[in-house]
């Protein structure tokens, strides 16, 4: 009695999959009317969605794969990475597109024939657009701008943040995000600090008043660097004695560091250190000073018409 059961739950069951696979397989392949003779079926739809789906996960895994530390990733430069992965990324959804379009029966030859004309219109009043998409794929392919690289355009410095086909997204040090269009790096002067190195090398100008010991003025400006964490210790800081000014003796010290994106406030730690380094060793930094010497009149006739003058005045 329970075999026979059983039996009857199972046939009952293998019955209920049967006709929703019947149910299923009939909407799959269930083909509708758009317009006049053009047809559409559900089975292409949802391949063409599977395509997609499919892409967009495999672009996710990529991500993974090209941007995490791992065998293959750890040969090539951070920066560089993230270039890598978003050259893939749109070749990969440029073919997932043409392959989605091919599954819904779409002729891409008659469709680019048909679409000249707008293709054309089209170009003339997004001209501009057209050209940061072309200068976008140049950068992705050169990689003259990566993002995390340090640049500066048009007299800003900013971080690049994001580099994607039309724009580019540049935070600058007062934390404002500026989107730059990509034609605009390679038709201006482009200033890329970290571009191959991280280190930079900086200078900050010192004078100290005439008469002050050098190898002193040499020892305290080295001495403000060491610390100081974002100081590079390779290569060392070096200092010049670069020239004898109107009112002063001028060095310059310079120094690697890979902060260059918050430099200035590197510099300014630097320079209350060599402050406190000069005074410490009585060391004094001078006042502009200019000496006037008056040719052609002698003290005692300058003299006499300073008071003629001043007769005058009574």
């Amino acid at each position: 009695m329970h075999i026979k059961f059983s039996k009857k739950i199972i046939e009952s069951n293998s019955g209920l999959y049967l006709r929703t696979m019947i149910l299923v397989s009939g909407f799959v392949h269930k083909r509708f009317r758009i317009v006049g003779d053009i047809y559409i079926d559900v089975d292409e739809i949802l391949f063409a969605v599977l395509i997609i789906v499919g892409t967009w996960l495999l672009v996710k895994a990529m991500r993974r794969l090209i941007t995490k530390p791992n065998i293959i990733a750890n040969k090539i430069d951070q920066k560089r990475r993230m270039t890598v992965f978003l050259l893939t990324k749109y070749f990969v959804w440029f073919i997932s597109i043409l392959a989605s379009l091919s599954v819904l029966g779409i002729d891409l030859t008659t469709l680019v024939l048909g679409s000249t004309a707008l293709l054309v219109g089209l170009g003339l009043g997004l001209q501009h657009i057209f050209t940061d998409l072309v200068s976008g794929i140049f950068l992705l392919s050169e990689g003259s701008i990566k993002i995390g690289d340090v640049i500066e355009v048009d007299g800003s410095i900013g971080k690049v943040m994001d580099v994607n086909l039309r724009s580019c997204e540049l935070k600058t040090r007062d934390d404002v995000f500026i989107i730059i269009p990509n034609s605009k790096f390679l038709a201006d002067r482009v200033v890329n600090w970290t571009h191959s190195v991280e280190k930079v090398r900086f200078t900050i100008n010192v004078g100290v008043a005439y008469g002050s010991d050098i190898d002193t003025v040499t020892e305290c400006l080295i001495a403000s660097t060491r610390s100081n964490k974002d100081v590079a210790d390779s290569p060392k800081p070096i200092v010049q004695f670069a020239n004898f000014g109107d009112s002063s003796l001028e060095f310059k010290l310079f120094f690697w560091s890979k902060e260059a994106f918050f430099i200035e406030n590197v510099k300014s730690d630097i320079r209350r250190e060599i402050y406190k380094q000069l005074k410490e060793h009585g060391l004094e930094i001078p006042f502009p000073q200019r000496d006037i010497h008056i040719k052609g009149m002698s003290k005692e006739e300058l003299l006499n018409q300073m008071d003629l003058k001043n007769k005058m005045k009574s």
